[in-house]
């Protein structure tokens, strides 16, 4: 089938239009300063590898940045989910425990103290392979809501 210009321009239109339906209304309110306690975060158990997750904040900053962290507990000997890719960056820190990660085909192990950088469309995973959970912390650059 072959498509016009014109009719290419209308389908990129609602790809757009699209994409900037998935923005969710808590992406677009500014973050207030805050303090958040760890006791008071709402904890949610994964029922596929018991992974502890508490979301932290989510939201946009003074000129629209959105960002998203969240605290993960992995048990030993599980993943948080399959090798993957997302369009916005990651950074991961771990608190406790000793973890694998894969980026971009590259594994290397650390432990707590340790920093790992995802880029935007890098797939990548994660194991914690410690005798402990692992705990780390997530901050997700989303930029625009993406």
């Amino acid at each position: 089938m072959n498509y016009s210009r014109r009719d290419l321009g209308m389908l990129m239109g609602l790809a757009a239009t699209g994409a900037a339906a998935q923005v969710s209304e808590a992406d677009k309110q500014v973050l207030p300063a805050k303090v958040y306690s760890f006791a008071d975060l709402e904890v949610k158990t994964n029922a596929t590898n018991g992974a502890k997750s508490r979301k932290v904040m989510q939201g946009a900053l003074h000129k629209g940045f959105v960002i998203n962290c969240h605290i993960t507990e992995l048990p030993p000997g599980q993943t948080p989910h399959p090798p993957h890719h997302h369009l916005h960056e990651e950074i991961i820190m771990l608190k406790e425990g000793t973890v694998e990660v894969t980026v971009d085909g590259k594994t290397s192990k650390f432990g707590a103290g340790g920093v790992s950088f995802i880029s935007s469309g890098v797939e990548h995973s994660m194991k914690n392979i410690g005798s402990v959970n692992a705990m780390y912390f997530v901050v997700e650059m989303r930029g625009d809501g993406t």
